[in-house]
């Protein structure tokens, strides 16, 4: 597999992101969260290299966000 690609929701309650990815093959997936941004592509990137190293196969080379909507970013 070459490329994965997460979707992204706005968790207005939590105050978070989270990314979901379901795998073709139904046997499983990963979701994971962030409380911003940054922290969301740090914890996309760690749980998909697990859960690539754990079922014994390569990682994808991209992985990709694709946001439900658009995020808005403000200026302090």
């Amino acid at each position: 597999m070459q490329e994965i690609t997460f979707n992204i929701e706005r968790d207005e309650e939590a105050a978070c992101f989270v990314a979901s990815w379901d795998d073709p093959s139904g046997k499983g997936g990963i979701t994971t969260q962030g409380a911003d941004l940054r922290e969301l592509q740090e914890m996309v990137l760690d749980a998909a290299a697990g859960y690539f190293q754990a079922a014994g196969v390569p990682a994808p080379s991209r992985v990709k966000l694709h946001f439900s909507t658009d995020p808005e970013l403000a200026l302090a």
